[in-house]
């Protein structure tokens, strides 16, 4: 990295603190942009970097709410609106005890360049709380959604910040939210919120959407060496909407997928995944991982408190968190025959197995590029809701195969053009930055 962003990069890290995820993804960026920034002087002399870095606007609020014993739980609540350069606002509310401003503010980074390589017209936001939706009675969950919304009505709209789910926040979450929302200004603005109910404004395909959008981008790298899932002996971590979905996939196009995991543990399933088996017991149920095990029979073992990253595998999908995958982790898997990793989850390769992978010659796609699928499809379902439309489950899945073909396309192209060939890192975030401070030159210092 040379001297001028260094420079910009150590002042971010020191007006934002303690912030360390948000320094992992920033910095990760600014790595990528040396060859960009000796090309294009301007994004300086307009302080592009800078200001991509501070977000719009940041809303931090007070959540109170009754639990079914009738006591007062409060839980912070956050909306960082990063950038609207290209769109309204666009990305996930996070519900997890692990959610504090640092989380949602690397969140919100990751979504601007994500969603720029769509090239849909949306921005990009986070937010979430420091709630835990797990363990808790739908009385419970609804009484919390509600009194999250009615801080954070004020603050969004269909032209203006478009909130979706993440973990912990899955249709259950986005119906009593759009509920609230709806009964709060008497208006039924089914674009507010993304990821509805098929019956209430929602979109086919887009519970699949981030899971096979993850399992299309790998198998858009396996053709790049003449290779595809066929085959392949495929380790998933996670166990929710992504990891399911992603397994579905996967195992349509021919792969084994041996594993999947939850915060207990992980199984590992030589007779392959039983999707519906695990949907019914983690979507259905909200079970553990543990009741795989028990119900699937003697094909599985399950591993209590382990990585998922100990099994062997020629394909890694990590669907779970950020950083669940660390350097000894990536030595594991490469010593297993591995050739090749897409991030089902947002920033889940620590920056020390990223740089192994790459250096391995290993194909990497990251989250910003492979796990985009999702957010595409938010922005069809945005699509769907302006035009009073519905589309078919076929057309839909067409038009997220159209966008991850393309947003391979686009950042190997770019990867190609900086002397980078078949660095995905590098291309999804010179890709994605110039679409973002194109539109910022051409709309002033604003």
């Amino acid at each position: 990295m040379d001297a001028q962003l260094l420079e910009i990069r150590d002042e971010v890290f020191r007006r934002n603190p303690g912030e360390t995820e948000f320094h992992q993804a920033v910095n990760e960026v600014f790595e990528s942009l040396v060859p960009l920034s000796a090309r294009h002087p301007e994004y300086a002399d307009a302080a592009i970097l800078q200001r991509i870095c501070e977000p719009e606007r940041q809303i931090i609020f007070r959540v109170p709410w009754v639990d079914d014993a009738g006591k007062v739980q409060i839980n912070r609540g956050f909306r960082v609106e990063f950038n609207s350069a290209l769109g309204p606002y666009k990305g996930g509310l996070r519900f997890h005890p692990s959610v504090y401003l640092g989380i949602v503010k690397f969140l919100g980074f990751e979504q601007i360049f994500k969603n720029a390589l769509t090239g849909m017209p949306i921005g990009g936001g986070k937010g979430g709380a420091d709630f835990d939706p797990r363990g808790k009675s739908d009385a419970e969950v609804m009484r919390f959604c509600q009194s999250f919304m009615t801080e954070l009505y004020r603050h969004i709209g269909e032209y203006t910040d478009v909130p979706a789910g993440d973990i912990g926040v899955g249709g259950r979450e986005i119906g009593y939210l759009f509920g609230q929302y709806k009964r709060i200004t008497n208006r039924y603005e089914s674009g507010v919120l993304t990821g509805k109910g098929i019956g209430w404004g929602g979109s086919l395909v887009r519970p699949e959407a981030t899971g096979y959008g993850a399992v299309l981008f790998a198998e858009e790298m396996l053709k790049t060496r003449g290779q595809s899932f066929d085959g392949q002996r495929v380790a998933v971590s996670g166990s929710g909407n992504v990891a399911i979905n992603a397994i579905a996939k996967a195992q349509a196009l021919g792969a084994s997928v041996v594993t999947a995991s939850d915060s207990g543990g992980y199984v590992v399933d030589e007779a392959g995944i039983d999707v519906e088996l695990l949907r019914q017991i983690k979507e259905v149920e909200r079970g553990r991982i543990s009741e795989y095990a028990e119900r699937r029979g003697a094909s599985v073992s399950y591993v209590a408190d382990g990585s998922v990253w100990d099994v062997d595998a020629t394909v890694a999908l990590p669907c779970a968190t950020q950083n669940e995958l660390n350097d000894k982790n990536a030595a594991k898997l490469l010593a297993s025959g591995l050739v090749a990793v897409a991030e089902g989850a947002n920033m889940p390769c620590t920056a020390e197995a990223t740089a192994m992978f790459q250096e391995a010659g290993i194909l990497f796609g990251p989250g910003k590029a492979a796990n985009a699928g999702g957010v595409a499809t938010s922005a069809l379902e945005m699509q769907q809701n302006a035009s009073r439309d519905a589309w078919s489950f076929e057309h839909t899945e067409e038009r997220l195969t159209d966008i991850m073909v393309n947003i391979h396309e686009s950042c190997a192209a770019t990867a190609e053009e900086y002397g980078m060939p078949g660095n995905y890192v590098a291309g999804a975030n010179i890709d994605g930055f110039k679409r973002v401070a194109d539109a910022m030159l051409a709309l002033g210092v604003i």
